[in-house]
């Protein structure tokens, strides 16, 4: 059975997620508050943690940076009534895998869930070879085929794209893509824009179009899983 932690002080609903997760096949665990929620994560494994940023002793962010030292793999939904772009983009620099917005739909909710699970990785060693769609990465040899066709990319686009392929189905922001690629004091936003139309080019027939790498307006890219 997969264990979810959910940290959330409404009790109304902590009892809400905990039937409709036990429905769904998984047991919930509860914590109160930031701090024990941190407590239970560091002491039990889990398969996905809920967390609400309003908690009554630390900030949900303090959680989140305290979660991502104890585990950079285990996936994190944020689920909070705070609808401010910035704190979402905040939560995704954090390294959280989804934000959902208070009131939610619990199917919804439910669904963000299974797919966060389905792409979590796996604590075993990985192929050095990336698979998706048409897409392959060969880590070993450094090489990038589209279609069979080896496609030649430069560092700084091989870097992006391996960045976005470690972290399928999550979207990154700019600010976590241009520390990770070019360090803290990197370009800016318009500049990575540069660089991602000139690696959509390469790989895609139809930048625009084709589903792999998906821009999300003022916050960041992600790249889809293609089945």
């Amino acid at each position: 059975m997969n264990r979810i932690l959910v940290i959330e002080d409404d009790d109304a609903i902590q009892r809400l997620l905990g039937i409709s997760l036990k429905e769904e096949g998984f047991e919930a665990v509860k914590a109160s508050d930031g701090k024990e929620g941190i407590n239970l994560a560091s002491s039990q494994p889990f398969s996905l943690i809920l967390l609400d940023l309003g908690l009554p002793d630390i900030d949900g962010k303090e959680v989140i940076e305290a979660l991502r030292v104890i585990s950079n793999n285990i996936p994190i939904i944020v689920v909070s009534a705070r609808s401010d772009s910035e704190e979402k983009i905040a939560c995704l620099d954090l390294g959280v895998n989804d934000y959902v917005q208070k009131p939610f739909s619990v199917g919804e909710l439910m669904a963000r869930i299974r797919a966060s699970i389905r792409n979590r990785k796996k604590d075993e060693p990985t192929s050095p070879v990336f698979v998706n769609g048409d897409l392959k990465i060969d880590s070993d040899a450094h090489k990038v085929y589209s279609k069979g066709k080896e496609i030649h990319l430069t560092k700084i686009e091989y870097d992006i794209l391996k960045l976005l392929a470690d972290n399928i189905g999550k979207t990154l922001t700019h600010n976590f893509i241009i520390t990770h690629v070019w360090g803290p004091d990197g370009i800016d936003s318009n500049g990575l824009r540069v660089f991602m139309a000139g690696l959509r080019r390469k790989l895609l027939d139809d930048p625009y179009e084709d589903p792999l790498i998906e821009t999300h307006v003022g916050i960041g890219y992600g790249m889809n899983k293609i089945s």
